[in-house]
């Protein structure tokens, strides 16, 4: 007599399609010593019905006027418990991969990022990976993982818009570095990389307009600046100048 799904949470509340022969006129379902709600009957092969509250694994019977059924089992699952995200910000866009870890995991079929969700790849039951769905707007929203065993909250997630790169200050310098400039553009509060013809500088972020830096040493000539937040890279094409000393 298949049942399925064959699982769900502890709290109960889990409709179940109950298959089998002569369930006609079906007057009680039991999840081991506890009835069922909602018991409704479809066919003559066919039993719906809602798991009450329950632990570990217990038998599933159907009784009707011609009897009891044998026990089918049943497993109860405990809802998810999330530890942390490996990564916690991510374009607006969506289309980056994260993991989720915790505990229960393995039954998990869907999490979901503020109002959009998306469907998880099961790693192992304390890690599920997933591609992080578009977002409405910049800005954080919850995380939640659904399973058999009910949902789990908890967890924050922030949407970043790419970066834009509007002007630098000083736009020259000498190449032995060291020259403090001002990069403005949008979407900065969040930059992790400032870098120079690919060499990282150090850099302080002002605010989301405004971060400054300090050139690293270069090639003479004019080099690409580059800044990078977790959603993306802005680059300014050719807005730094490495000036040579002069030689005698």
């Amino acid at each position: 007599m298949p049942i399925s799904p064959n699982q769900g949470s502890t709290g109960g509340g889990t409709t179940v399609t109950i298959t089998g022969t002569n369930l006609t006129g079906t007057t009680a379902v039991l999840f081991g010593s506890k009835p069922a709600t909602g018991v409704t009957n479809v066919s003559p092969t066919q039993v719906t019905a809602v798991s009450p509250s329950g632990s570990g694994t217990v038998g599933v019977t159907v009784t009707t006027p011609g009897g009891t059924s044998n026990p089918t089992p049943f497993f109860y699952v405990g809802a998810p418990f999330k530890s942390g995200l490996s990564n916690t910000a991510g374009p607006t866009a969506g289309g980056n991969t994260v993991t989720v870890s915790g505990t229960g995991l393995s039954t998990a079929t869907s999490v979901s990022f503020g109002a959009n969700s998306a469907t998880p790849t099961v790693v192992s039951d304390s890690q599920i990976t997933v591609v992080v769905p578009a977002g409405a707007a910049a800005g954080p929203v919850g995380v939640s993982v659904t399973t058999a065993g009910g949902t789990n909250n908890g967890l924050s997630y922030t949407y970043i818009d790419v970066p834009t790169f509007g002007a630098i200050s000083p736009t020259s310098g000498p190449t032995s570095g060291g020259t403090a400039v001002t990069i403005t553009g949008t979407n900065l509060g969040s930059t992790e990389q400032v870098a120079f013809d690919g060499a990282p500088a150090p850099f302080s972020v002002i605010n989301a307009t405004t971060v400054s830096a300090v050139t690293p040493p270069g090639t003479a000539g004019a080099v690409d600046v580059t800044v990078t937040n977790p959603a993306g890279t802005a680059t300014g094409t050719g807005a730094f100048t490495y000036a040579a000393g002069p030689g005698i």
